[in-house]
């Protein structure tokens, strides 16, 4: 007889717990103290009360939006590991893998909200992209909320459902649409006296960014 030893791989996923169980304390926590605006930030899909209430630029860097954003990031960082796993290009449960994306897309997100701030500053538009930012931000924490639960069943369920997936992504893009419609909508008066830096403002940092960072993981 011919005994065949296989070497058994037990994967840690008690760091995806531990940020998992970090995320649902930010969330209590920011619920605990700012009740009101989070309810009315849970309709955000329904109504847009809370982008009037809520559209003064001191409101970007609150508590509230810094502790989300935390979440939202997280989130993200693990959508993105969930995708990598499905195509075969990391391991779900690689804890150095998503260190890597948390920390390129914060530095990807907080370089291109910098570069933001100075071309306003230079187009002189600053009231409308410190507005126009708090509704993306807005918006996206919403997604990366909707997310976590999806992140969660993802990454404990061994499901490679690329429809799924794609589902997921076509979400996130109509939400991210969305966005841009609601602000067309609300700043519209500002956008016609300012249209040209309105869209050199689109190409250079709505754009081409994106494209940027699709052609580099492509080619990678």
């Amino acid at each position: 007889m011919e005994y065949i030893l296989e070497q058994r791989v037990i994967e840690n996923k008690d760091w995806a717990t531990i940020l998992f169980v970090l995320c649902f304390i930010l969330i209590a926590v920011t619920k605990t103290f700012f009740e009101a605006r989070f309810n009315e930030f849970l309709k955000l899909l329904v109504t847009d009360k809370y982008t009037k209430i809520y559209k003064d630029p001191s409101f970007m860097l609150s508590w509230f939006t810094i502790s989300l954003f935390i979440v939202q990031l997280i989130s993200f960082a693990f959508f993105i590991l969930i995708l990598l796993n499905n195509f075969d290009l990391a391991s779900k449960t690689d804890w150095i893998k998503y260190i890597q994306i948390i920390t390129l897309l914060g530095v990807f997100v907080l370089s291109k909200y910098l570069v933001e701030k100075i071309i306003a500053t230079s187009f002189k538009i600053e009231d409308f992209i410190e507005q126009f930012n708090l509704q993306k931000v807005s918006y996206r924490t919403f997604v990366g909320l909707f997310l976590l639960p999806v992140n969660i069943f993802l990454y404990y369920n061994d499901i490679s459902s690329t429809i799924f997936i794609y589902g997921i992504l076509a979400i996130i893009l109509i939400i991210n649409a969305f966005t841009y419609l609601v602000s067309l909508k609300a700043y519209q008066s500002i956008l016609f006296s300012k249209m040209f830096y309105f869209i050199l403002y689109l190409c250079a940092l709505e754009i081409a960014p994106y494209y940027f960072m699709y052609y580099w993981f492509t080619r990678r």
